[in-house]
């Protein structure tokens, strides 16, 4: 049994992480001998102290119902996580199973690094969200088992509200231009928004794409269609927002922060794509009363982000056996109460419940079932890296957003006709 702990940094930071191979240190052979299984376990548990200590826990539980069999679960750091990890997969090494998100899976499956996992899966496939295992699923396989879920949702500053005599807080599109004048006037900004291009597009655009009925991918996954009418209609919605003002202009260099952005300073009264985590940060400067947890918003559609956490397996693993009896236990509902307890993430199971800490918690337990996680898509995260480029573009004015959707669409379009 051995545990190595790294720094943490917060899971989100992961999803913006461009795949390269770029090479890292680290153990990177996978197990060599029957009895072993390597897992590598990235910082889910906020806090070091109970990260460490919960996966010290789950070793020592597994190998005691595992007579034989010696689990290192290997701690690794979110920062250079994809490098790291595609370094491993590329030269047939790296543990024997990994934490993966739904965005990973497709490039790794493409490349033949993941072995699919329904076996694990199957005797357990009717109690999962359908959302948590379409979203680790590449042509009709399952490649990670699902143990936790994240969910986004909108947060109000109940303050600011107030001052602008805003007793309901805006919970559609049309609301918020409605109340954008009168936060304006009271001297605040209407929505908080990321339009770093080291942003996550799941933090910022996709929600809105979603919510106004569009999708960034067609069906088949072989065409961009963010620049169809929907896209048009959310990226409409945000300039004319930004050029009133209801935007911060501190958005263009905001890379999906609370604590020191303008959300956290109360410079603008509502976020839309805000963890629990970050209801926690902001109740410590505006005070716990000010906080209103809402539902994803609502245009066409009502929508949210969130997606599940899985495990994978890797291919080249001397012990699949091995691997997917762990894969199996981490599954189970005590398992996952367990995690979910300790992270704070939720259950991606109906049959498994976290209980909520508090009533913040709850609140976004009650946004869990507006959660999508998008389209898995191997050429995902370019294209999140390209058009956020063409929104600071529309966002700045140098293009309209047409334009800047469909001069993405075509880079898109370019990167997917390589895949074939």
């Amino acid at each position: 049994m051995k545990t190595k702990v790294s720094r943490f940094l917060a899971p989100l930071a992961a999803f913006a992480a461009a795949a390269s191979l770029t090479a890292c240190g680290g153990s990177d052979e996978p197990s060599s001998t029957s009895g072993t299984v390597t897992v590598w376990m990235y910082p889910v548990i906020g806090d070091q102290q109970a990260n460490t200590a919960y996966w010290a826990q789950i070793e020592k539980d597994f190998e005691a119902a595992n007579s034989g069999t010696d689990l290192k679960i290997e701690q690794q750091p979110w920062d250079q996580r994809d490098q790291k990890l595609a370094t491993a997969f590329s030269g047939g090494k790296g543990p024997d199973v990994v934490v993966m998100n739904p965005d990973q899976v497709p490039q790794y499956v493409k490349n033949g690094s993941l072995a699919p996992v329904d076996k694990v899966i199957e005797p357990a496939k009717d109690a999962f969200l359908p959302g948590a295992l379409s979203a680790l699923t590449v042509d009709g396989k399952v490649y990670a088992a699902p143990i936790y879920h994240t969910v986004t949702t909108t947060i109000y500053n109940k303050k600011l509200l107030d001052k602008a005599g805003i007793t309901t807080p805006p919970q559609t599109w049309d609301e918020i231009k409605a109340a954008a004048p009168k936060l304006k006037a009271a001297g605040v900004a209407t929505l908080d928004y990321s339009a770093s291009p080291s942003a996550t597009l799941n933090l910022n655009f996709y929600p809105l794409l979603w919510q106004a009925g569009g999708s960034v991918f067609s069906e088949d996954g072989k065409k961009a269609i963010f620049n169809e009418a929907p896209g048009v209609e959310a990226l409409t919605f945000l300039t004319s927002l930004f050029n009133d003002g209801a935007i911060p202009k501190s958005a263009l260099t905001n890379g999906n922060l609370v604590a020191d952005a303008a959300l956290g300073k109360q410079q603008v009264a509502m976020g839309f794509t805000n963890t629990l985590a970050d209801a926690k940060t902001v109740a410590t400067t505006w005070g716990a009363g000010n906080v209103i947890i809402g539902l994803p918003l609502k245009d066409k559609k009502q929508v949210g982000f969130g997606l599940p956490g899985g495990l994978g397996v890797n291919a080249a693993s001397k012990n699949i056996a091995g691997a997917e009896k762990f894969l199996s236990f981490m599954i189970d509902p005590k398992q996952v109460v367990s995690l979910g307890t300790a992270s704070g993430y939720l259950s991606p199971r109906t049959d498994a419940k976290v209980p909520a800490k508090d009533a913040e918690a709850a609140k976004f337990a009650d946004a869990l079932q507006y959660a999508y996680p998008g389209q898995p898509n191997p050429v995902a995260r370019q294209v999140n890296s390209l058009l956020a480029v063409e929104l600071q573009a529309a966002l700045t004015g140098k293009k309209t957003p047409q334009q800047a959707l469909d001069d993405a669409a075509k880079q898109a379009d370019d990167l997917l006709a390589r895949q074939k």
